[in-house]
């Protein structure tokens, strides 16, 4: 698909700045209704659920597993996390409708308030977590509007020593929080330092979200140990990157020999700047 030309210096200003930027009709209407299909059959799967969260999405279908490597986000990526990443998680969320928010345990619709990283956490610099990964999430359905299973975010809170107590719900508004509004087609990316929550779905529709995370390649992936022996099939360099897979060497995964040949992603930076 085409990528119109983009103002990406403001995009990492904002960015850098806030946490998170939007970036309006990043994909296609066409593309949104492949990735539809693709997911329906996914869900299919799945037993029934009010939500569903699957993980290593990319290794349950080809038209999902092709937005990981897609001309129209490589050069946000490089020129905001930078070029020596790998894709690091892959999430599909479905929330179906839930307006009484009458939801047993075992289906929770909602996430509340936190910052992504392990236990114990990343390091820190005076309370402050440096940026290690980010994601960026498409929006699938109709989620111009609050309230509909939304993710929400506080502006500016990865920057600073921000500690909200970690047992707030989703449903508790924090100074300056924002929801995640956009059409089928928009998407935002946002930092793992950043506190964000996933907002119960009270709306009559079903919001459909895919995470794609990535990370510095020397950094584990979330969801998978080791990539599906299907999906490095015909593999492009540029494919074998985002799957952390850039040649046999396993100490190459730290010291990059050849960054060209083995980060093609580095040449997105000078290409879009």
């Amino acid at each position: 698909m085409g990528s119109p030309t983009r103002d990406y210096k403001a995009i990492i200003n904002t960015f850098q700045e806030t946490g998170y930027v939007k970036i309006e009709g990043l994909l296609s209407a066409e593309r949104v209704a492949l990735l539809n299909r693709a997911i329906d059959q996914v869900v299919a799967e799945e037993p029934a659920s009010l939500r569903y969260d699957i993980r290593n999405a990319v290794s349950r279908h080809p038209d999902i597993a092709d937005l990981m490597d897609d001309e129209a986000v490589l050069p946000i990526l490089a020129n905001t996390l930078g070029y020596n990443i790998q894709l690091s998680l892959s999430h599909l969320t479905v929330r179906h409708p839930n307006p009484n928010a009458a939801e047993p345990p075992s289906t929770k619709n909602s996430v509340g308030w936190h910052q992504d990283g392990p236990v114990p956490g990343f390091p820190s610099v005076g309370g402050v977590t440096p940026l290690f990964y980010l994601k960026i999430c498409y929006f699938l359905s109709d989620m111009s509007g609050p309230d509909r299973g939304n993710t929400k975010l506080v502006p500016g809170s990865g920057n600073a020593p921000y500690t909200p107590q970690r047992q707030v719900g989703s449903t508790e508004n924090l100074v300056g929080e924002v929801q995640m509004c956009g059409n089928p087609g928009d998407a935002f990316l946002f930092a793992q330092n950043v506190w964000h929550a996933a907002a119960p779905n009270l709306s009559n529709m079903s919001r459909r979200q895919l995470f794609m995370g990535y990370s510095y390649v020397w950094m584990r992936p979330l969801d998978y140990h080791t990539v599906a022996p299907h999906q490095l099939e015909g593999a492009s360099p540029l494919r074998r990157q985002m799957l952390g897979q850039l040649n046999d060497d396993p100490f190459n995964y730290f010291v990059v020999t050849n960054l060209q040949q083995e980060l093609p992603l580095k040449s997105y930076v000078a290409a879009s700047r």
